[in-house]
């Protein structure tokens, strides 16, 4: 196993803060940020699926990933075929991904959470045959052969400088080959932002345990939202209805966790989501804007 670290470098809309101690060189919102943030947002994800291992229920299901993909890509179409999926963490969507029956899937994990992914790797069903686990950046990571497909869910909007990482994927791609990524979303979180987006300034400098404490407050308020969203329109209605609460309350506030935890993260507007891909080099990116709070993006490797 080769270990790296994600690159950094500059985005515009951002929220960076270093945990317990800001950062003497960073203030959020600047553009020149230290390459210690990216190793600060690695060891957050390092600890946090170290101590959060279990993928079970909804949280790890195949609808769920379905639910991820569509309507850019089908679970039909992944049958057989080779995949890599950047920022493994615990081996949520690589369990996914197999149940898909991928033909076989590259796990690339930069942290410490490496060794929680191999555990449960090899508690899924052929596991260690079909799945191979890199401890590597999302920059610096090498196929054994080029791939047919590249997945990054839930991890380019925690990298300072998610363009390298991209490059990557579309450099390991065969011709033909697609990069289906899932994004934060600008649009449609205004509301939560305004609200999140202050707290966040203190959360990402507490330590884990005392987040915890503060996620387990903040739970009920989550309960008594979706109490009134049953009533009222509200903003997030429908992916809290229906992506948060089919999961169990663990997990929920597992979510909740993962909001206010890495030291990094970026809200995508659509023509940024898009021009990630296209500046890449691929070509006939298409976005869809997962129930209104988020945005999934593929694009395909030009064949000649």
């Amino acid at each position: 196993l080769t270990v790296g670290l994600l690159t950094p470098g500059r985005n515009q809309l951002q929220i960076a803060i270093s945990r317990a101690v800001r950062h003497p060189f960073f203030e959020a919102g600047c553009n020149n940020m230290p390459k210690n943030l990216t190793e600060l947002t690695i060891r957050d994800f390092g600890q946090q699926w170290t101590a959060f291992r279990d993928n079970s229920g909804w949280y790890g299901s195949p609808e769920l990933f379905e639910d991820i993909v569509s309507p850019l890509v089908t679970l039909a179409e992944l049958r057989g075929k080779d995949v890599v999926e950047i920022g493994s963490g615990t081996g949520r969507i690589v369990g996914m991904l197999l149940a898909a029956q991928v033909g076989h899937v590259t796990a690339v994990e930069p942290s410490a959470a490496c060794q929680v992914l191999k555990e449960n790797l090899s508690k899924m069903p052929d596991g260690l045959q079909r799945g191979t686990i890199i401890n590597a950046r999302g920059d610096e990571w090498q196929a054994a052969q080029p791939v047919d497909y590249v997945f990054s869910i839930g991890v380019l909007h925690h990298i300072p400088e998610p363009h390298s990482a991209v490059r990557t994927a579309f450099r390991e791609l065969k011709p033909g080959g697609k990069c289906f990524v899932w994004l934060y979303g600008y649009e449609g979180n205004e509301f939560y932002l305004s609200i999140f987006g202050t707290l966040r300034g203190l959360t990402t400098r507490l330590p884990h345990t005392v987040l915890r404490i503060v996620v387990a407050l903040l739970y009920p308020l989550l309960v008594l939202y979706r109490l009134f969203c049953r009533f009222i329109n509200l903003p997030q209605k429908d992916y809290i209805e229906n992506v948060i609460w089919p999961m169990a309350p663990d997990k929920r506030r597992l979510v909740i966790y993962d909001q206010l935890n890495p030291a990094y993260a970026k809200y995508y507007k659509q023509a940024e989501a898009l021009e990630l891909l296209r500046a890449a080099g691929f070509v006939a990116v298409q976005a869809h804007h997962r129930h209104n709070y988020s945005w999934s993006v593929i694009g395909t490797k030009p064949l000649a």
